[in-house]
C-alpha cells in the first residue's frame, strides 16, 4: 500500500541494511528503504519518500552474511550504510563466504564492495571462470555504464565510483515518469509552428527562465547579467562539465567581486536569518577541504549517466552539484543551468528551445524548498557544527560520507514533475499566446493602421481584460475613436475572451 505511513506492527524486526545499521549501532542516516520481517504477508508502504518493505518471517536471515545477502538481493545499494557495515563485519566473514561459494553472485558482490569501499585487498585469488554479475539490480535502482572487475567478475553499474555515487531508486512514481511521453509531447507541440513565431517564443522563454532562476534566490539580475545568462542558456547543449568551464560559468553569472578562480575555501550553508538575528541552518554543505575530491568524483559520475533517461541524468548531475555547493555564490543558478545543458545535449528539449523549469520552481517555491528539506533532515543530526554569524560556520566532525552517496530519488521525481508542468502550461501558453497575438495584430490593423509599439501595448491591455479595453486604460489611446475601439474589441473577442493575462509576456519591452 503506497502513499501511507507504515502501520505499527509489533512483530516487525529489521532485516537487511536496517538490521546491519542497528546491530552495529552505525552513526549513519537510516537507509531510504527499511526492510522488516513480520508475522504476516508481504506489503509495501511509503510516506514522504521513505519506504518500508515488509516480508513474511521466512525471509528473516539468521547471520550477518545472511542480512548482507538479503540487502544485495532485495534492496537498493546504499553505499553509506554498506561501507560502515562492512568495516564492522571485517574481512574474515567475507573471505569465508567467498571460499564456501566461489561462484556465488552475492558473495562476489560483497567481496567487490568490501575491497572497493574499504581499500583492503582480501587474501583471495581472482575469479578464473564464470559469468559476470551486475553489482546493482536494474529493477531496484537506476544503473549507469558498466565497469567490469575481472578480479571479482562483477560489473559495477552504479552511477559513479566508491568515492561518489548517487542513488536513484526505481520507485513506482519514478517508473511512471520514465514511461511518460514528455519528449514526444514537447516535440508535437512545436511541430508545424511557424519558425519566426517559434524564435520569438524561444527568446522569451530564455528570458523568463533567466529571470525565474535569479528570482528563486530572491535576486533581481542587472540587465547585463540577464543578457549574459540568456546567451549561456541558448548554447547550454554545448557545455562540457569541466572544472574550468564551471569556474567560467560562475564568473559569468555573479558579481565580479564574488567571482572565484577555484572551488570555495570557506564553509557555507543554506539557511535563513530569523527576526531575532539567529541563524537557522536548513542544510550544511560539505567542508571546504572535502570539496575538491567530491567535485572530481562528481565529474566522473556525470560520465556514467549515458544509459540513463535524459531527465534522470539531468537530475543526477544538477542536484548532485548543488548539494556539494562548490562555490561561494551562484550554485543554484549553475545547478539549474546544468538541467538545461543535459536536456539539450541529450536532445530531449526541442531545438532552440528551453523548458523554463525555474518558472515552475518559482511558482511552487515551497515544493522546491521541501524537496531539499527532505534530503537534509536525515543528515543534519550527524553534522556537528557551529554558526558564528550570518554566512560564518564551522563543521567539527568528519562528514564526507554524508555527501558521497546522496539519494537523489525525490529530486528526480520532482524534476520530472517540473518538466511536465512546464510543457503542459508554460510552453503551451506561450505558443498559444503568440499565435493569438499575431492573429490579433492582423485583425486590429484591418480596423486601423496603428504603429507597432502602440499595437503591442493595446494587445497587452486587451489581453489583461479578456479582450476589452478597460475604462481607466481608454485614455492611453486618445487617437482612437470609440467606434474603432468597439470594432477592435469585436474583432478579437474570440481570441482573448477567456485568456486573461498569465504574466506570459511583456509586449511593451
Amino acid at each position: 500500500m503506497r502513499g501511507t505511513v507504515a502501520p505499527a506492527n509489533t512483530s516487525a524486526r529489521p532485516i537487511g541494511l536496517a538490521y546491519l545499521r542497528e546491530h552495529f549501532e552505525l552513526h549513519v542516516p537510516e537507509p531510504a528503504v527499511r526492510s522488516e520481517a513480520i508475522d504476516g504477508a508481504r506489503s509495501s508502504h511509503e510516506f514522504d519518500g521513505r519506504y518500508v518493505e515488509r516480508y513474511p518471517r521466512r525471509f528473516e536471515p539468521d547471520s550477518l552474511n545472511g542480512h548482507l545477502r538479503f540487502a544485495l538481493k532485495h534492496e537498493p545499494i546504499d553505499l553509506h550504510v554498506l561501507r560502515r557495515a562492512l568495516e564492522r563485519i571485517g574481512p574474515d566473514p567475507i573471505v569465508n563466504w567467498v571460499r564456501n561459494q566461489p561462484s556465488g553472485g552475492y558473495a562476489r558482490r560483497a567481496w567487490y564492495l568490501y575491497e572497493s569501499l574499504t581499500g583492503e585487498t582480501l587474501p583471495l585469488n581472482d575469479v578464473a571462470i564464470g559469468n559476470y554479475v551486475d553489482l546493482a539490480d536494474d529493477q531496484l535502482q537506476v544503473v549507469g555504464t558498466s565497469a567490469p572487475s575481472q578480479r571479482h567478475r562483477v560489473r559495477d553499474n552504479l552511477l559513479g565510483t566508491p568515492l561518489y555515487a548517487p542513488l536513484i531508486r526505481l520507485t513506482p512514481r519514478l517508473r511512471d515518469w520514465m514511461k511518460a511521453p514528455l519528449q514526444l509531447k514537447a516535440a508535437q507541440m512545436v511541430e508545424g509552428i511557424d519558425p519566426a513565431l517559434l524564435a520569438r517564443a524561444s527568446q522569451y522563454l530564455y528570458t523568463r527562465e533567466t529571470k525565474s532562476s535569479y528570482a528563486i534566490e530572491r535576486e533581481e539580475a542587472p540587465r547585463n547579467f540577464m543578457e549574459r545568462f540568456v546567451r549561456l542558456l541558448s548554447s547550454a547543449g554545448e557545455f562540457a562539465m569541466t572544472k574550468a568551464n564551471l569556474v567560467r560559468l560562475q564568473n559569468a553569472i555573479v558579481d565580479p567581486r564574488y567571482a572565484e578562480s577555484d572551488w570555495r575555501t570557506t564553509q557555507n550553508y543554506v539557511g535563513e536569518t530569523r527576526a531575532d538575528y539567529e541563524e537557522v541552518v536548513h542544510y550544511m554543505c560539505p567542508k571546504p577541504e572535502d570539496v575538491p575530491e567530491l567535485m572530481n568524483s562528481w565529474q566522473v559520475s556525470c560520465e556514467w549517466l549515458d544509459r540513463c533517461h535524459p531527465v534522470v541524468a539531468a537530475a543526477a548531475a544538477s542536484f548532485g552539484f548543488v548539494l556539494i555547493h562548490p562555490f561561494g555564490d551562484g550554485n543554484g543558478r549553475i545547478h539549474r543551468f546544468l538541467i538545461h545543458a543535459i536536456l539539450a545535449e541529450r536532445g530531449f528539449t526541442p531545438d532552440n528551445l528551453v523548458f523554463p523549469v525555474s518558472s515552475v520552481m518559482l511558482r511552487h517555491r515551497r515544493d522546491y524548498e521541501r524537496v531539499f528539506d527532505l534530503h537534509a533532515e536525515p543528515m543534519m543530526p550527524f553534522i556537528d557544527h557551529i554558526v558564528y554569524g550570518p554566512g560564518r560556520a564551522e563543521v567539527l566532525n568528519v562528514t564526507t560520507d554524508l555527501y558521497r552517496f546522496p539519494d537523489l530519488t525525490r529530486f528526480t521525481e520532482y524534476l520530472f514533475a517540473c518538466i511536465d508542468e512546464t510543457i503542459e502550461r508554460d510552453l503551451a501558453e506561450e505558443l498559444g499566446f503568440l499565435t493569438r497575438f499575431d492573429q490579433a495584430r492582423i485583425s486590429i490593423r484591418e480596423v486601423v493602421d496603428i504603429p507597432d509599439g502602440r499595437l503591442r501595448l493595446l494587445v497587452q491591455l486587451l489581453n489583461q481584460n479578456h479582450g476589452l479595453l478597460s475604462k481607466n486604460k481608454r485614455s492611453q489611446f486618445p487617437e482612437l475613436t470609440d467606434k474603432e475601439i468597439e470594432q477592435i474589441e469585436d474583432a478579437i473577442a474570440h481570441l482573448f475572451g477567456g485568456a486573461a493575462d498569465q504574466g506570459l509576456l511583456d509586449l511593451t519591452s
